[in-house]
This record gives C-alpha cells, structure tokens and sequence, in this order.
C-alpha cells in the first residue's frame, strides 16, 4: 500500500490514487456521522411535515458554495453534490422518521 502524500508531493499515479482512496474512506466516514445527524433529526422532529424545510436546504447549500469559495474549489460542482446529498439526506429522515414511529407504534 502506497503512503498518502499531500496532492503537491505526488509524484506518480499511484501516489495520486492512493491519496484519492484514503481522501474518499474519509469523506464516506465523515457522511455515516452526517448521516447520523439525519437519524437524530428524524427522532427529534414532532411532524413528518418538518422534514424538509426548503429554507434550510437552501441555507446549506449556500453556505458550503462559500465553504468551496474559500478552499478555492468550483462552488457549482460543490452545490450540486450538497444537492443530491441533501435531498437524499432528507429521502433518508423521511424513512428514518416513518420507521421510528412505526416500531413505537407496535
């Protein structure tokens, strides 16, 4: 296995690579804590209609847009990504939230 060196010290393609997977292990370690936040949400929230909430999508999408500004990576690429996490982060507090109702309904 390859060393993880910083972007600037890779020298080879494998050097790259084995950046980019450690880079990619780390950010789905850092979505299951996301994620986590979501299965919290989805207990704490009193109505189903509270799940989504429009302004708050908004609000974090632009606020990594600024996040990405100030690392000096495309903010539109960024945006998208939260998009698609975030609408799947609420695909999954709805079925979370839907589950936890049903086992204490039992």
């Amino acid at each position: 296995m390859t060393k993880m060196l910083a972007p600037e010290q890779c020298e080879t393609m494998a050097e790259v690579r084995a950046g980019v997977d450690q880079t990619d292990r780390e950010l789905v370690a850092l979505l299951a804590k996301r994620f986590g936040f979501m299965d919290a949400a989805a207990r704490i929230k009193p109505d189903r209609c509270h799940v989504r909430d429009e302004r708050r999508k908004a609000e974090v999408i632009e606020n990594v847009r600024g996040h990405a500004r100030a690392a000096g990576i495309p903010e539109t690429v960024v945006a998208a990504i939260w998009e698609t996490l975030v609408e799947g982060s609420i695909a999954y507090e709805l079925e979370r939230f839907d589950a936890l109702r049903e086992d204490s309904a039992r």
